[in-house]
């Protein structure tokens, strides 16, 4: 049966042999990545006619990229597929594994493809741009062609590193190719799990719902509402349908924990987010020790009763970088259940135990070592100073490696890393490398697409990192963070309206939310109205970046003692953790030695705050001070 349907026009047709079909959807993906339409035989759907589809697809692309290896020259579907390419003199031919091409295509240029090595990957999307010609080359923004389905199993398939800020910020993992009505039923919300007994069983109800949650995310073809939203919105007033039109899904599941002694019951419905009404439950009853496999029992389920209802791609292994150590798990829900709480000092080291108990029972638990690295580098930014500080950075550090090294696709290690590397050494290669890898692995999780859209924002890269914040709303829109984050972004890229938009959306959701009201002071102080700073500033609750806001605010005010006495309150109040924010003042009352003095200070103290060195605009007095523009070369931070 052959197809009648048009066939969407690709300007770049990919050849290859079947041996080389996964090396042949990484080059794909890194084509489109670059903003080239891409045509190969993954796009056949079954039943259509195959060779005529690859004639009429040939006879319309524009550039023909032939992957040669040992399987390829001797294929005579690729020798023909390449003589198209060659007598239209668009051919750009590749090198997989180091074989020449066949006898009368050894004329052309071959580029070696080192599987994903950032050179070879921007050379051969030059030479694909070149041949298409710079008139008539695409956007990066653009997004992929509809209908590659099979291209969704790349994620976790090693992208090409040069590909990767580009493939997160064109959402590439989530969805590839899906149309809106496709796309629109494969989402689903995992509520809390309501916890039936005893009440101190709370942590574990929530931990199962997260581990399930974390399971569907890896079937790619489904998107899965972050937890912060999921639970904002179980807790607000309204029926199923009303909870899933404000998380913007077509699914709901929701379920039930009871756990007795050393055995524990789950029950679990699947609801239609446009009806109300369940179709499908399960109940589940096992030891307590066979949790783990509960939870991949329900997701499994579940992926299962979608796959009913909806039209998606085959099912891609689940995973989890977990452990076997029922002790460890308790440890970790319980650490991560303190560190989600964001209560304080006390919780945060709490929490870090936790994790610590953890790791010591099971060494190969890869998550709780990510986590153990992100609490260990909180408590160094936070409350860390002097020697103490950098140890903690330090041990962050190589608490992130060890998660990285058991679990290199781990979306969270990844970017366990690059925070730990950017926050606590400064490294910005390093945390590039880790930010860029997280953002494609964990296309699907919004925590992790966060935390790389701010690194983007700081090094300049603000289109970017709009568009990861972006699929980060998708996945979590209820939650307040990212539009504090956005009003972040904003004030990076001096688009100072737009931050307070941001930060007041913030406030709308969340009123108590640190750093919102900073943002505006931020913003309105560079707006020219520092009354308005002010009175934002006085309402900030993070006394780090009010203190800092009120003495810029009072000096510009003509306020001079009051500033003076608000800057010796802020340098009792924290000392050595407050020399990145005593330069700020200082560049924005014009002493400009005081203040690159502050920064070298800031270094020698390791001091989280340059991070933002390279695109905060309260050190711009500084910018194009000898002092500065060394003290960024030496950091790695090359102005944007």
């Amino acid at each position: 049966m052959t197809d009648s349907t048009p066939l969407a026009p690709a300007r770049v047709f990919v050849s290859y042999a079947r041996p080389d079909e996964k090396a042949a959807q990484r080059m794909v993906a890194a084509l489109e990545a670059a903003g080239h339409s891409v045509w190969w035989d993954g796009l056949i759907r079954a039943g259509e006619g195959y060779n005529a589809r690859i004639t009429a697809a040939l006879e319309q692309a524009a550039v023909v990229v032939v992957l040669w290896s040992a399987a390829s020259v001797a294929s005579n579907w690729v020798r023909d597929e390449a003589q198209i390419g060659a007598d239209r003199g668009r051919l750009v031919p590749v090198s997989l594994d180091g074989a020449q091409p066949p006898l009368g295509f050894r004329q052309f240029q071959t580029i070696a493809y080192d599987d994903g090595h950032p050179d070879a990957v921007r050379r051969i999307a030059d030479a694909v741009g070149g041949m298409l010609g710079q008139a008539d080359a695409p956007s990066p923004a653009r997004p992929p062609a509809r209908g590659l389905d099979r291209r969704r199993l790349l994620i976790g398939g090693g992208v090409a590193a040069a590909a990767v800020a580009a493939a997160a910020a064109a959402g590439l993992g989530t969805w590839f190719g899906a149309s809106p009505a496709e796309a629109a039923a494969s989402t689903v919300a995992v509520l809390p799990f309501e916890t039936i007994g005893d009440p101190g069983q709370r942590w574990f109800a929530d931990g199962v719902a997260a581990e399930i949650r974390s399971s569907l995310a890896t079937e790619t073809g489904l998107r899965v509402a972050a937890q912060t939203s999921s639970e904002m919105a179980a807790g607000q007033a309204g029926d199923a349908r009303s909870v899933a039109g404000k998380l913007d899904v077509a699914w709901l599941l929701e379920g039930s924990v009871r756990r007795q002694g050393e055995r524990v019951r789950v029950s679990a419905e699947l609801i239609d987010g446009r009806t109300g009404f369940t179709t499908w439950s399960q109940s589940f009853d096992r030891a307590v020790s066979d949790v783990f496999a509960v939870q991949d029992e329900i997701a499994g389920a579940v992926v299962g009763a979608l796959t009913d209802r909806i039209a998606r791609p085959g099912k891609a292994a689940m995973r989890r970088f977990g452990t076997d150590n029922l002790a460890a798990y308790d440890a970790y829900l319980r650490g991560r259940n303190l560190f989600d709480q964001s209560a304080g000092e006390a919780s945060d080291r709490a929490a870090l135990a936790a994790f610590d108990d953890a790791v010591a029972r099971d060494p190969d638990y890869a998550a709780a070592h990510a986590a153990r690295a992100r609490a260990l580098a909180v408590i160094a930014n936070r409350y860390g100073d002097g020697s103490d500080r950098k140890a903690t950075y330090d041990a962050a550090i190589t608490a992130a490696r060890r998660a990285v090294m058991l679990a290199p696709n781990d979306a969270a290690a990844q970017s366990a890393l690059g925070f730990t590397l950017y926050y606590g050494r400064l490294d910005l290669p390093g945390a590039k490398e880790a930010f860029e890898r997280s953002a494609v692995l964990g296309a699907d999780n919004a925590d992790v697409l966060s935390r790389y859209a701010l690194f983007a924002s700081r090094i300049g890269k603000f289109a970017a990192a709009r568009q990861a914040l972006d699929t980060a709303r998708r996945l979590d829109p209820l939650n307040a963070r990212l539009d504090w984050m956005r009003g972040e972004i904003e004030i990076d890229a001096r688009r100072y309206p737009e931050a307070i938009a941001a930060a007041q959306s913030a406030l709308a959701r969340n009123p108590k939310i640190n750093s919102a009201h900073a943002v505006i002071g931020t913003a309105r102080l560079l707006l020219g109205d520092p009354g308005g700073a002010l009175q934002a500033y006085e309402a900030e609750p993070s006394s780090l970046f009010a203190l800092t806001g009120q003495a810029i605010a009072l000096r510009k005010l003509g306020r001079n003692d009051a500033a003076k006495a608000i800057f010796d309150d802020l340098i009792a109040e924290h000392g050595d953790n407050s020399l990145y924010q005593q330069a700020q003042i200082k560049a924005q009352w014009g002493e400009i030695a005081p203040a690159l003095a502050l920064l070298r200070q800031a270094r020698a103290a390791g001091d989280a705050g340059l991070s933002r060195l390279m695109t905060d605009p309260l050190l711009d007095p500084l910018r194009r001070e000898p002092g500065f523009v060394a003290l960024q070369r030496e950091l790695g931070l090359a102005k944007p």
